[in-house]
């Protein structure tokens, strides 16, 4: 190695290592705490797969069904961090909780609304074209999960206000606890343990209602008695003259991320459609896979968050050159996590895929979807990357042609020639994503390089 290559090499890691240590700092918290959903989720799938194969093809549906509700609610809630987050790199603390206290109101109806929607597709679940013999049981579980919708709504708006004062701690440590609860009442309301009724997949659906309702309870809770929170109770409780334009700011903030969210997120809700389409076998293997997902996705996120956070802390003091590093920064941390992921599931996907499930047929199907899952990953890491990075920036709207273009305009095409025309059924659905994630990460890339100039187009006039 030259001399020249040790200076280079050595500016880089000078550059770059005060971003990582951020990135690290803030992200481990919300990987610790996506871990733990992911423990759920995994705790979910194997305790409802080891009950029975109709039960996992019920719960697949399900949950993918809501997934797009649920992700939405998720997105609009995100909207909170960059607009929290230039607010307390100002100090401006009465204006934290005043945009809190707007986020909130509008946070709950937004999950009415979805509320209102979700209880109406109740009544035409016979229409998906699922298997007969999974309706009862898609039926109850579904009355439960659509329950837990408000909960969740004023949590992730919790969350996110924390996420934008840097204090991803304290949601990590109410989301574990929840989870251990949930891991508990599965326990107890699948198998019927502890003189619990046996419920089977409603017993999966009731403790995770009972897990949702305490982390809501929980976090408002703390936001109110903390002494960290003290600084913004006075604008949370009060409010301000201007409490509309608040909550004009969080909506033109927060639902080009919730179209983006749901638009995306639909593209797989479809797909485990189209997997039904060809039995409760394909869909179950489906669920499997999905759920090993997450170990991918969950990751990435949890780094997108924390570049979004830093994001918006350099956006709210003008920082230019601190928004572009962070963001490299996000995308280095995540593309080594895309590649570990990508080992984890080509070394072991095999002994995963075993622990969720005894069914031979689901196993063998579910195994053919390992190498597309590979695939997608890069993609996956990238687009979450930059597409958390453009939140950081305000500058969300460009996130809803995205999202339409990416996975509606080529993303479902896409999964419909391959599964049904090529007639390569849920693996056909698998490759599908990786396409739509691609034309989303380039995108996505050309959006955040604009939107950065345009901020430092508006910093130069004002000089």
């Amino acid at each position: 190695m030259t001399p020249s290559s040790l200076t280079r090499k050595a500016g880089f890691w000078k550059a770059y290592k005060t971003e990582y240590k951020n990135l690290w700092r803030l992200g481990l918290p919300v990987l610790i705490t996506q871990v733990g959903i992911i423990v759920v989720s995994f705790a979910d799938t194997m305790m409802v797969g080891a009950y029975g194969t109709n039960e996992l093809a019920a719960a697949a549906f399900v949950n993918s069904i809501f997934m797009v509700a649920i992700v939405m609610q998720i997105g609009f809630a995100a909207g909170m961090t960059p607009l929290i987050g230039a607010l307390y790199s100002r100090k401006e603390n009465n204006e934290v909780g005043v945009t809190l206290r707007g986020g909130l109101q509008i946070n709950i109806f937004v999950s009415l609304a979805f509320t209102a929607i979700m209880a109406s597709l109740y009544f035409f679940l016979d229409r998906f074209g699922q298997p007969e013999e999974l309706l009862p049981l898609i039926r109850r579980y579904y009355l439960i999960v659509l329950t837990t919708l408000l909960p969740m709504a004023v949590f992730n708006c919790c969350q996110q206000t924390a996420n934008g004062t840097t204090d991803t701690a304290t949601p990590m440590w109410m989301i574990l606890g929840a989870n251990v609860v949930n891991i508990f009442g599965n326990y107890c309301f699948i198998y019927g343990h502890f003189g619990a009724p046996e419920l089977g997949l409603a017993g999966a659906g009731l403790s995770t209602m009972i897990a949702r309702y305490l982390t809501m309870f929980g976090i408002v809770t703390f936001f109110l008695i903390s002494k960290r929170y003290r600084p913004y109770i006075k604008g949370l409780r009060e409010g301000s003259v201007n409490i509309g334009g608040v909550r004009r700011k969080v909506w033109v903030t927060s639902y080009p991320v919730m179209i983006q969210s749901g638009v995306e997120c639909f593209l797989w809700t479809f797909g485990a459609i189209v997997s039904g389409w060809f039995g409760k076998i394909q869909l179950a293997s489906y669920q499997v896979v999905n759920t090993i997902a997450q170990l991918g996705f969950m990751t990435y996120m949890s780094f997108g968050v924390a570049t979004s956070i830093r994001v918006a802390n350099y956006n709210g003091i003008g920082d230019i050159a601190g928004m572009n590093r962070i963001t490299s920064a996000g995308l280095h941390l995540n593309m080594l996590l895309a590649t570990i992921a990508s080992l984890v599931f080509l070394i072991g996907g095999r002994h995963l895929i075993h622990a969720f499930t005894p069914d031979p047929e689901v196993i063998a199907t579910a195994l053919t979807l390992i190498l597309p899952l590979i695939l997608y990953q890069y993609g996956d890491a990238v687009q979450l990357t930059y597409a958390n990075a453009l939140r950081g920036t305000s500058d969300v709207k460009p996130l809803l042609w995205i999202s339409i273009v990416s996975y509606i305009i080529v993303g479902v095409p896409l999964l419909l020639t391959l599964a049904k025309v090529l007639e390569l059924q849920n693996m056909g659905v698998y490759y599908s994503f990786s396409g739509a994630l691609i034309v989303a990460s380039v995108l996505l890339h050309r959006a955040f390089r604009k939107a950065v100039g345009k901020k430092e187009r508006e910093l130069a006039s004002h000089q």
